[in-house]
C-alpha cells in the first residue's frame, strides 16, 4: 500500500447550505489522520441558483462555473488557515453538487467542472465520483461508508452510522467485518423546505419549532406506507423524491408547527424502519450531518431506537467534516484503483473504483 499522502476533500450537501472543505493524511486504506477543515456558507444568490438547478433545469452552465469558482476559493482558504502551499496537497476530492438522482435510469448528475478546478488551485483533481457505480447498476450511493469503517476501527459493533443531511443514510457496520448502506428516507430536505416556505428561514434552529408542535401520527404512518420504505437494500433517493409525497402536509390544515414536527417525525420514522433491513440491531448509532444538531430528531431517534444514539463528536469525529473527509479519502482510492463501492453498499455487481482524474 502506498504511504501516507496527503489528501483534500470537498462537499456540497442536499442541504444547500454551504462547501465543507477537510484536508486527512491516509494510505487509502485503513489509516487516516484527520487534518484542518472549513466550512464556507453559500451566498444567497448562488444558492438560489443551485436550487433552480435541481433536477435538471435553470442555467447550468452558469452555475456549474460558479460553483467551480466557490470551491477554488475554498481550497485555497483552508491551505491559508492551514498553512500551506498547493504542492504540499497530493490531490483534491471534489464530489460536486447533486442535481439530479435517478439511478433506476442509469443517471446521476453532478455538477462543477474537475478540469477548471484543477487549474484553479494547481492541484490534480479527482471527480464524478458516482457515474461508474451507475453505469454499472448501482446506486451510486451512498459513497461514504468505507470511511465510516476505517474511521471506525476498533469501536465496538454492530454499529450503525447515521449520516442527516438532505437526505438520510446509513452504514451499518457489523462484528465481522460485513458492511451494509442506504439510503433510509427524508433527512432534514423536507423539513428546511418547509420552514424557507412559511418563515423564510433556512432551518429549523435547535428543533424548536418542532418541539413546540404535534405530530399528525396518521400522516405520518400514511408517508411511512411509501414502497420505498419496504424494498430491500442497498437503495438510494435524490433529494427531492418525497416532495410529491408529501404534497398532502403542505395543502393540509396543520400550523406551521405542527407541519415542522410532523416531518421530524417522519425522519425519525424512517430510520426506525430501516432497522429492519439490517442484519443485526446495533448497539450504538453515531450521527452526523445538520440532523444531529436538531435536539427534537435525536430525542425522537433515541426513543424511536431503544439504545445510545450520540453524535459523532461523542468518539471524537468531526460531523461538519466527515463528507468533505470521505472524498479526500476516495480520491486516493481512486488513484489506487481500489474499491469506491461494494455490492453491500450501493448494489454494484462487484466491488468497483470511480472517479475521473483531471491534473493541474
Amino acid at each position: 500500500m502506498s504511504d501516507l499522502r496527503l489528501a483534500l476533500g470537498l462537499m456540497s450537501g442536499t442541504s444547500l447550505d454551504g462547501i465543507d472543505v477537510a484536508l486527512i493524511e491516509s494510505d487509502g486504506a485503513a489509516l487516516v489522520k484527520r487534518g484542518g477543515w472549513l466550512t464556507v456558507p453559500y451566498e444567497e444568490e448562488l444558492r438560489a441558483g443551485l436550487r433552480n438547478c435541481l433536477g435538471g433545469s435553470g442555467d447550468i452552465d452558469g452555475v456549474t462555473n460558479r460553483i467551480t469558482h466557490a470551491h477554488g476559493a475554498a481550497v485555497a482558504a483552508l491551505l491559508a488557515a492551514e498553512g500551506l502551499e498547493a504542492n504540499a496537497v497530493h490531490v483534491i476530492g471534489f464530489h460536486g453538487h447533486t442535481i439530479a438522482h435517478r439511478p433506476e435510469e442509469r443517471m446521476t448528475w453532478q455538477i462543477g467542472d474537475g478540469a477548471l478546478l484543477s487549474q484553479l488551485t494547481g492541484i490534480d483533481v479527482v471527480c464524478d465520483f458516482r457515474s461508474n457505480d451507475v453505469a454499472a447498476g448501482g446506486q451510486g450511493a451512498p459513497l461514504a461508508p468505507l470511511y465510516h469503517a476505517a474511521l471506525a476501527e476498533g469501536l465496538d459493533r454492530p454499529l450503525a452510522v447515521l449520516n442527516l443531511g438532505g437526505v438520510g443514510n446509513i452504514t451499518w457496520l457489523g462484528e465481522d467485518g460485513g458492511i451494509l448502506a442506504f439510503d433510509t428516507g427524508p433527512g432534514n430536505a423536507l423539513l428546511d423546505d418547509w420552514m424557507r416556505r412559511h418563515l423564510d428561514v433556512a432551518y429549523d434552529a435547535d428543533g424548536a419549532l418542532g418541539r413546540s408542535g404535534v405530530a399528525d401520527r396518521a400522516l405520518v404512518e400514511r408517508l411511512l406506507c411509501e414502497d420505498y420504505f419496504e424494498r430491500k437494500p442497498p437503495k438510494s433517493l435524490d433529494r427531492d423524491d418525497f416532495t410529491a409525497v408529501v404534497a398532502d402536509l403542505f395543502d393540509a390544515d396543520l400550523s406551521v408547527a405542527d407541519g415542522a414536527a410532523t416531518l421530524t417525525a417522519f425522519t425519525v420514522g424512517a430510520v426506525a424502519r430501516a432497522v429492519a433491513h439490517l442484519p443485526g440491531r446495533p448497539q450504538r448509532w453515531l450521527v452526523t450531518g445538520g440532523g444531529r444538531h436538531n435536539p427534537t430528531m435525536m430525542a425522537g431517534l433515541a426513543a424511536a431506537l431503544s439504545v445510545p444514539v450520540e453524535p459523532v463528536e461523542s468518539v471524537g469525529w468531526n460531523g461538519d467534516a466527515i463528507e468533505a473527509q470521505a472524498f479526500a479519502y476516495l480520491a486516493l482510492r481512486s488513484l489506487d484503483d481500489l474499491p469506491l463501492t461494494l455490492p453491500t453498499t450501493t448494489g454494484a455487481p462487484s466491488p468497483l473504483t470511480g472517479g475521473v482524474l483531471y491534473r493541474s
